[in-house]
């Protein structure tokens, strides 16, 4: 996938100099790097090796031992960083590898709640909106269906449309093929790339797995949990083809690594 060039030069997320972790435990060190606005980018690597801990530090849920975050030019790390968040946590969305979806509202509801909570419009256009969001994901018909009558795919694809309800300058995904079949995942992945060029959203996409990786991704940072920080940032190509790292080759080659 090509990234437009018009939006190539603008950074949605950088982080600087970042140390995260719980407690003493440091889990990922000396992170650099940036994430250019309209990019898909897909950060990916071994259990463990701090995927989900970078995503909690981009969302704000996690505040790193050193350097500093910026998410849509706003740094969330700083002495103001809760009036910073708020700010910020406007312009961004969600996708919980879970759905997060409440059973005891409709898919409309679902969706219709971040706008009643954030916004003062008035429930017609309300309404309107989540009608609009329901289509982009192909669900228009189910808007009064309870999230347990319908199957994995449609509840992920609902968390989607709740997701974008407050057209978010950024989308963060956790996970969004699991527990998915490949037919469906490959769905997903398709509705993310359409999204992203007809809404020009920035996504950052938690995912090991590969045909996602390869389908979706702009770029793409390797997390490593040996080496506790980056490995590799490029596109799935340039890391498909880099056999000098012979941990970047077996997971691109879906190998098992030979014991040291």
């Amino acid at each position: 996938m090509l990234l437009p060039e018009q939006e190539s030069m603008v950074e949605a997320i950088t982080v600087q100099g970042v140390n995260l972790g719980y407690g003493n435990a440091t889990i990922l060190e000396n992170m650099d790097f940036s994430i250019r606005s309209g990019e898909i980018v897909t950060v990916l690597g071994g259990s463990g090796c701090g995927k989900s801990t970078l995503l909690k530090a981009l969302i704000g849920l996690l505040k790193p031992h050193e350097g500093r975050i910026l998410v849509c030019g706003l740094d969330i790390t700083g002495e103001d960083s809760l009036d910073t968040l708020a700010l910020v946590r406007r312009k961004i969305g969600v996708l919980f590898q879970g759905g997060a979806l409440l059973g005891s509202l409709t898919l409309g509801e679902n969706v219709g709640l971040p706008i009643q909570e954030f916004t003062k419009l008035p429930k017609d256009l309300i309404d309107d909106i989540v009608r609009l969001k329901l289509e982009m994901v192909h669900l228009a018909e189910y808007s009064n269906y309870l999230p347990a009558e319908l199957s994995g795919g449609m509840r992920k694809r609902a968390s989607l449309a709740r997701a974008i309800a407050l057209d978010p300058q950024i989308l963060f995904c956790d996970e969004p093929s699991s527990g998915l079949d490949p037919v469906t995942a490959a769905g997903l992945d398709q509705l993310l790339i359409e999204l992203n060029k007809s809404l020009h959203i920035t996504m950052v996409v938690i995912t090991h797995e590969l045909a996602s990786i390869e389908t979706i991704s702009h770029r793409c940072i390797m997390l490593d949990k040996e080496a506790r920080g980056i490995i590799a940032i490029g596109t799935p190509w340039e890391l498909k083809s880099n056999n000098n790292d012979p941990k970047i080759h077996a997971f691109f080659h879906r190998q098992a690594l030979e014991a040291s």
